[in-house]
């Protein structure tokens, strides 16, 4: 008679597979997107260096050639395709507020008040 073979993939921790490339979501912080850096991340095959230009995006795609899955009956592998997304601190230090507020008022960005400061400010004429 025949066989039937059935294969279940199972959901990888790290990785999500699209054909025979991998994606792999790495977060870096706000210094590292802005300055660059250079950081270690795992692959199906060991870890591997990626270079993470100075000025990068959140949601910017690095593609590693070759770290992906074989492809069956063949010698090529795909992809492994590394989804960079930069992490927003949720608190800060009194410290890093005010290093922020002086980068932001140095680069000509004024730092948003909040709904409530503006309206309050609006009604008393605090503001200008």
């Amino acid at each position: 008679g025949d066989i039937i073979v059935v294969f279940e993939e199972i959901k990888h921790d790290l990785f999500v597979r699209d054909g025979d490339n991998i994606i792999y979501e790495l977060n870096i912080s706000y210094p590292e997107a802005v300055l660059g850096t250079e950081i270690e991340v795992p692959t199906l095959y060991g870890n591997e260096k990626l270079k993470i230009p100075a000025g990068t995006s959140s949601g910017r795609i690095f593609h590693l050639k070759g770290k992906g899955i074989q492809k069956l009956g063949s010698n090529h592998k795909g992809d492994q395709i590394v989804r960079v997304f930069i992490d927003v601190p949720k608190t800060l230090t009194p410290r890093q507020r005010e290093l922020l507020e002086e980068f932001a008022k140095i680069s000509g960005d004024e730092v948003s008040k909040s709904f409530k400061n503006k309206l309050k400010d609006l009604f008393t004429g605090a503001e200008k």
